[in-house]
């Protein structure tokens, strides 16, 4: 094949790897290739690498890979950026070793995915090892790469190496800033990250979401509200403002500014074209009490996953209608909607809610019999929840007993009450009893027990605890007494 022959080859393959409607075609384009002799070609296994990575088929890629016999740095650069994009990331880092036993020099375009790559591991100490590497190569100053040395501490919370690297930056864009805030606000300094945030000359959509989400995970719901309604002067909301917003709204019962999210939402087709947004809405309004609006908003979804009809069920549960949650639940599984642990947990507390006992019981062994779904402590809760409501403690505590995994106290706690609410003082003694050997330090359980046995006249019982608490070291809290 002439030289003019091949280039023109080598056009069309590399056409058809980018082309739309063609990219997709893997395993066409490879044969085809290889038809061509073009098997070794590390400029058209580089671009086929490339795809491969976009499409999130690095199985593949390696395969082709592993198949080349001189792969250059430009192969390995895009096998390198391929697994920063879809893991494992520990790939990438192997693949690093592999080029310097070919002794292979990296780049500038190696170094950037392969600190990306470290970022995404959980072992900050790896991407320490990269950045000696980076400026061993003398590649300490280029922009890219410094943007991911900035990205593989402040990821790993190493905020004082993070911000060594910010000082000495020349140029620091908004990325450079968000990862910064990112960094301190997930370390829990979340004031600094809204000093950085201030001092920022130019802000993206992200740079608002991202603080106005930081504020409210760190309780400050007011400030997150007072700086959404400071973004609207200049930035349009997109989907993610809306989804972290109302909640706010919802927690400080700013309904007004909820509903205003509402009608922007619907203006913007936000509400129509993106499904989280639906969600979040039917989570306003619910939480708000607002349930005729939310049944409406979810009635009127063109899209529903299953999110959405977790948060319907759950807000019917919420608002104390349980058998609308029950019959809700019973139209998704008509609907072929595959539940998931979520919804058991929605629809069971509608169950516990409504006093639905018979229910309850029927969907608990639905779990695990139709959708092979292990209950965790918090199912198990609803339905300790529920048998006791309903007066059937010696179910409830037999059910207890029977679980897969350590009850905690608050499933003790609510066997307890109910015990105590109808008499049964036996079953409130074996209560008190896991819940002192759960939490033994905690003198209203001693208190609790000393109270039980004092209604029954068991002088010596009481003195025991008194006894036992002087041996554990425990002291009453105010209010509180040992009764004799």
């Amino acid at each position: 094949m002439s030289r003019a022959s091949s280039l023109a080859v080598e056009r069309k393959i590399l056409h058809l790897l980018h082309g739309h409607k063609t990219r997709n075609n893997l395993r066409q384009i490879h044969a085809h290739f290889i038809r061509q002799c073009l098997h070794q070609s590390n400029q058209i296994l580089s671009h086929f690498v490339s795809v491969c990575g976009h499409l999130n088929q690095m199985d593949y890629a390696s395969l082709v890979f592993l198949q080349t016999h001189n792969p250059n740095v430009l192969l390995f650069n895009s096998m390198v950026k391929g697994y920063s994009l879809n893991g494992p990331f520990e790939e990438a880092v192997t693949l690093f070793s592999l080029m310097k036993t070919h002794w292979i020099f990296p780049d500038e375009y190696t170094f950037s995915p392969l600190l990306k790559a470290c970022s995404g591991l959980s072992d900050v100490r790896i991407g320490q090892c990269i950045h000696g590497e980076v400026i061993k190569s003398g590649f300490e100053l280029f922009g890219s790469v410094q943007v991911g040395v900035l990205e593989v501490y402040s990821t790993g919370g190493r905020m004082e190496e993070a911000k060594k690297v910010f000082d000495g930056m020349s140029k620091r864009d908004v990325i450079v800033w968000n990862l910064m805030i990112r960094g301190f606000c997930k370390r829990g300094d979340v004031e600094l990250g809204l000093i950085l945030f201030r001092q920022m000359s130019e802000r993206s959509v992200v740079s608002w979401n991202s603080m106005i989400s930081y504020l409210a995970q760190s309780g400050r719901h007011s400030e997150a509200l007072a700086l959404f309604q400071e973004m609207k002067l200049e930035f349009q909301p997109d989907e993610a403002t809306v989804v972290i917003v109302l909640p706010i709204c919802a927690h400080l019962g700013a309904v007004d500014i909820g509903q205003w999210i509402h009608s922007y939402a619907e203006s913007s087709e936000l509400y129509r074209n993106v499904v989280s947004v639906g969600n979040a809405l039917v989570d306003f309004y619910s939480k708000c009490g607002n349930l005729e609006t939310a049944l409406q908003i979810f009635k009127d979804m063109p899209c529903k996953n299953v999110v959405s009809w977790n948060t319907m069920i759950s807000g019917l549960a919420f608002n104390g209608r349980g058998e609308l949650g029950v019959e809700l639940f019973e139209q998704m599984m008509n609907d072929g909607k595959r539940p998931n642990d979520a919804t058991f947990m929605g629809v069971l507390t509608c169950c516990a809610h409504a006093g639905l006992l018979e229910k309850g019981q029927e969907l608990f062994a639905l779990m695990s019999k139709n959708y092979q779904i292990d209950p965790k402590l918090e199912h198990y809760g609803c339905m300790v929840d529920l048998l006791s409501r309903s007066g059937c403690m010696r179910m409830a505590y037999d059910l207890i007993r029977s679980m897969h995994i350590l009850p905690n106290a608050a499933l003790w706690g609510s066997l307890l009450s109910a015990c105590r609410t109808y008499g049964e003082l036996e079953l409130a003694e074996l209560a008190v009893k896991e819940l002192i050997n759960l939490e033994p330090w905690n003198s209203g359980n001693y208190v609790l027990l000393s109270n039980i046995y004092a209604e029954e006249g068991r002088w010596d019982e009481v003195e025991k605890i008194r006894v036992l608490m002087r041996e554990n070291s425990v002291k009453k809290a105010m209010g509180q007494s040992v009764t004799r």
